[in-house]
């Protein structure tokens, strides 16, 4: 009966409510102004925005058989006007290289020669093929250096490497095998076709659950990650449900090759701002891992939250204290279940020389088109999942429940 209530909830909070007929009104800070730039997109992930202005959204699920938008303003009043679909592809990850649309399907990274209206020429290209299938923290979020390093975040398949997961007191297997191929960040070369993982890729960092937010910024790689979930559900005689609301953090790290981020083996406690020994490992809460072994974060945000995307502030029109600024967007929680809810919201982690200054910000706001708390995901109007800066400063953001993307802009627009 245990096991089956666990599953029950784990389950129950992925439902998805009615489609929504207006998308929010989202809040931000005073001098910036939100406005709709296209809605209706589909179910969109993360977004890149071309030198000329034109928004690229990936498609979680084929709309209209694609799984690419390009979206234009042709008459330059903040609106797309003008929309395009292409590519026979879904997935999460998007990145710009020189002419190219560089995608994260799955189990490969494709790209697409693009024209100068941002459509594509020829065929579509395979870069890289042959990641693991996987049921779980399958999308492909990608990051490419100016130098031509392409950065695959490869997220873990389970929840902490159990030998039967997501059971009640089982133990971690150890060494872990999914830290083979999975659970870790792999570079290639973004310029040559018909890579895979096994002959052609390096694994460049270790010990991450899921990183979909992953981003190349001065001259390092940056990342933040899904912590693992159900403390109290699976380990009962050590954590209580404020437990498992309020652990493990959010992990944002400023990361170099070889390092390895703890898991499955370790989590960050954001109570006793240290990182812990797993359960499933020994741990009992309190237990702490050999010191100096795994890398700490540079910064941390609530448990459960969900970053999805991280940008830098490349603005020259926002305020000085947002430039190289770190913004996150937090697709949101299921698992703070029966508490409320968290994330759903676009923070600004301020930065100077490549390392946080501060504490976080919340920056926009509202998503949830909701007063008051939300209890299941499908409660929430709108999850944001992707961010990108524009060339004339604007920060978009999309969303993944009815494809709605924001355009943020500071000061009057004539």
């Amino acid at each position: 009966m245990y096991l089956r209530l666990v599953t029950l909830s784990f389950l129950a909070v992925f439902s998805l409510s009615s489609a929504k007929a207006n998308p929010p009104k989202i809040s931000v800070p005073a001098g910036f102004q939100a406005s709709v730039f296209a809605e209706g997109v589909g179910r969109a992930r993360h977004i890149v925005v071309r030198p000329n202005g034109d928004v690229l959204v990936a498609l979680q699920r084929r709309a209209k058989g694609a799984g690419v938008v390009r979206l234009k303003d042709t008459n330059g009043d903040g609106r797309a006007d003008d929309i395009e679909r292409f590519g026979k592809v879904t997935g999460t990850g998007m990145a710009l290289y020189k002419s190219y649309l560089y995608f994260g399907e799955p189990e490969r990274i494709v790209r697409f020669k693009l024209s100068d209206t941002s459509l594509p020429i020829g065929d579509m290209e395979v870069v890289v093929d042959g990641f693991p299938d996987q049921g779980s923290h399958r999308s492909k979020t990608i990051a490419i250096s100016p130098d031509g390093q392409l950065f695959v975040n490869v997220g873990a398949p389970s929840n902490a490497c159990q030998i039967y997961s997501r059971e009640p007191e089982v133990k971690g297997q150890d060494p872990c095998p999914q830290l083979e191929r999975q659970a870790g960040v792999w570079v290639f070369d973004a310029d040559t076709l018909g890579q895979t993982q096994v002959e052609d890729g390096k694994r460049y960092v270790t010990g991450l659950r899921n990183a979909v937010a992953i981003e190349w910024h001065g001259g390092s790689l940056y990342l933040a990650q899904h912590g693992r979930d159900q403390l109290s559900d699976l380990w009962p005689g050590y954590f209580g449900q404020a437990d498992n609301t309020e652990k493990p953090a959010e992990e944002f790290h400023r990361v170099s090759e070889g390092d390895d981020l703890g898991w499955p083996y370790t989590y960050f406690d954001p109570i006793a701002k240290e990182r812990k020994l797993a359960p499933e490992y020994g741990g009992d809460g309190n237990k702490a891992p050999e010191a100096g072994r795994y890398k700490d974060p540079d910064a941390y945000f609530p448990a459960h939250w969900g970053p999805n995307d991280v940008v830098f502030g490349t603005s020259e029109t926002f305020p000085t204290r947002y430039k190289d600024g770190a913004f996150v967007a937090f697709h949101g929680s299921w698992n703070r279940y029966p508490d409320p809810q968290g994330g759903y919201k676009v923070t600004c982690l301020p930065m100077k020389d490549g390392a946080p200054t501060g504490d976080y910000e919340v920056f926009a706001n509202g998503f949830t088109g909701k007063d008051g708390p939300i209890f299941q995901p499908g409660d929430a109007d709108a999850r944001p999942t992707g961010l990108a800066f524009g060339p004339d400063g604007a920060l978009y953001i999309s969303d993944s429940v009815e494809g709605t993307i924001w355009r943020i802009t500071y000061g009057s627009e004539s």
